[in-house]
This record gives C-alpha cells, sequence and structure tokens, in this order.
C-alpha cells in the first residue's frame, strides 16, 4: 500500500510537470492538451511500461530450452533464487549489448520480468551473475519496478516535450512563433524537474535492493564483485548508444549505463558504486576493497579480473 501511494504521488508530480509545461509551450490550450495526453500516458505506462521500456531495449525473451548453456543457466539461476524469495517466476530477457548491466520491470511480482545485457553474461561469472538477479529480484519483491519503470516512461515524455518546445514553440492566432522564452525554460527546466523526480527514488533504493538481493543469494561478496567489474567497465570510455538514446531510463539498470559514476549527492542516479560494495561487505565481516582503477579511455574492458564460464556468445 506504501509503494502504490508513493507511486501515486510520483505520477501526480510528474503530470503536474508535464502540464505546466504544455502550459509554457501553448497557454490554456497547450495545458488542456498536456493533461489529456498525461491521463492517457498515465494508464498506459502503469499496464504496458514494462513492455516500452523492455522494447526500447530490444530485449529478447528467453527459456530454460534455449541452445546456449550459458543462457539456460542464467534462466535456471532467476528461476531458483526467485523460489528462495517466494516470488513468481519472471519472465527473463537477454540484452545484445556488450556493456554489463541488467534491470528489473513490471508493475507488480505477477507480471514483472528481469533483462540481463550480453556483456554481463559473458564478462561475470555464474557466482556474480546470480548475485546480479537477486539484486534486481529484490526490486521486485519490494515493489520498486512499477515507480522505476512508470518514472523511466513519463520523465521520457517530459524530455520529448521539452524537446518540442525548443524547436517550435507556441505560435498566436495569426501564425506568428511565441512564447519563446517559455519554450526556452520548458526546454531546460522540464528534463532537470523529471530528473530531479528520478534522483529521489533511486539511491536509498538501490542500497535496500543491495542488501535484500544479499539475502536472496546468500553470496553479498559475489555482488560486491559483479559491481566493481560493471562499474569498471562502464567508466572505461564505453558508450552505450541505447542508453544514450533513453536516459529516462537510467535509473532502472544496477549500474548508471551512461556515466557508471555515482556520488551520494542530489545529483545521482545511483549511490557511489564502493559505498555501496562497501555496505555488502559489512554483511560478510570483510574490509571492502578500494576502488578500482579507472580504465583507459577507449578500452572496452575492466581493469577487474574477469572469469568467464564459457566462450563469448555469438550473438545475432
Amino acid at each position: 500500500m506504501k509503494n502504490h501511494l508513493r507511486t501515486f504521488v510520483l505520477l501526480a508530480a510528474l503530470t503536474a510537470i508535464f502540464v505546466g509545461a504544455g502550459y509554457m509551450v501553448g497557454g490554456a490550450t497547450g495545458m488542456a492538451i498536456a493533461f489529456v495526453l498525461a491521463a492517457g500516458m498515465n494508464l498506459v505506462s502503469y499496464w504496458n511500461a514494462d513492455k516500452i521500456v523492455l522494447r526500447m531495449y530490444r530485449a529478447q525473451p528467453v527459456d530454460e530450452h534455449h541452445p546456449e548453456p550459458l543462457i539456460r543457466n542464467y534462466v535456471r539461476d532467476v528461476h531458483e533464487l526467485a523460489d528462495r524469495a517466494s516470488l513468481p517466476r519472471p519472465a527473463v530477457h537477454v540484452i545484445d549489448n556488450p556493456q554489463p548491466n541488467a534491470f528489473a520491470t513490471g508493475r507488480d511480482p505477477q507480471h514483472a520480468a528481469v533483462a540481463a545485457t550480453t556483456g554481463l553474461l559473458s564478462m561475470l561469472d555464474r557466482r556474480e551473475i546470480r548475485g546480479v538477479m537477486a539484486h534486481e529480484l529484490a526490486h521486485v519483491k519490494n515493489r520498486d519496478t512499477l515507480t522505476m519503470t512508470v518514472t523511466a516512461t513519463i520523465a521520457g515524455a517530459i524530455s520529448a516535450l521539452a524537446n518540442f518546445a525548443f524547436f517550435f514553440g507556441g505560435r498566436d492566432e495569426e501564425g506568428r512563433p511565441t512564447g519563446l522564452i517559455g519554450a526556452i525554460v520548458v526546454a531546460l527546466l522540464a528534463p532537470m524537474a523529471a530528473a530531479l523526480v528520478q534522483f529521489a527514488i533511486s539511491r536509498g533504493r538501490e542500497y535496500e535492493a543491495d542488501r535484500h538481493g544479499a539475502e536472496i543469494s546468500g553470496d553479498p561478496q559475489a555482488l560486491a564483485s559483479a559491481l566493481q567489474k560493471i562499474d569498471a567497465y562502464a567508466r572505461g570510455g564505453y558508450v552505450n548508444a541505447d542508453a544514450e538514446r533513453n536516459p529516462a531510463t537510467a535509473h532502472m539498470f544496477i549500474i548508471n549505463p551512461l556515466t557508471g559514476r555515482g556520488a551520494d549527492n542530489l545529483f545521482s542516479t545511483h549511490p557511489a558504486t564502493h559505498n555501496r560494495v562497501a555496505a555488502l561487505m559489512r554483511l560478510t565481516g570483510i574490509a571492502a576493497p578500494k576502488p578500482a582503477a579507472r580504465v583507459a579511455s577507449g578500452h572496452r574492458g575492466t581493469s577487474v579480473p574477469v572469469t568467464r564460464t564459457g566462450p563469448r556468445l555469438p550473438w545475432s
């Protein structure tokens, strides 16, 4: 109930931003149109936001009958971890992207889906993959996925409205451009306002999902190791084109796919990785390792040693 109330407040806040942006672009008419669009988006995002996000990243469903053993193990581990967490088994997807990362989506545990990139499956060992997917299942169990997915959908729409406002602005009754200042303000402030809402919901939830994920997998050290590897790769100069095209979804991933960096302040979608690792290592009673060294720009590897469970897969 608490999470549903939080989601309602978030939807109201994002709707208000969207309607306000519509007013600044087109006055009362723009506000009315924005309100109708926002109402429609709220309904669509509640029922279909998970499908929208999966489609954005061209995620492909996989199951235990997949011809590749690594994929079969991945699916089986997700199912086994879901059983441990007393969750319905989610739909399992793979995203063809070399950047190691993962996210969960869905309006509730009965309609959940998890997705991992090909980079994550080929770079991490099986323990680490289990740690990452346990983290994602913790988001499902904590019912974070509805809020995170709806935010991604509507924040993306606000950014699109801002871009529209910047290029087109409003026009008066005779068709002359007007409201240029308002359009510029919307173009600058609407994405910032939507981003602030994203930032407000992400950081604390990542710590909670780390802790609950470690409880589900029973292996906090594996998740800590995975976070270091993912973070080192993301900071190494690789540009995730899909994430750059859909920046409003960045908060959904286990590590920010845009920069891989985090700082414990208002302007980060994720906590700093070394703080997350330290919190996980406290669960084991082991001192946290030093943050991984930055990977040289343009090098698509990781400074953290990689343990492979099999050959790199022939993705098509």
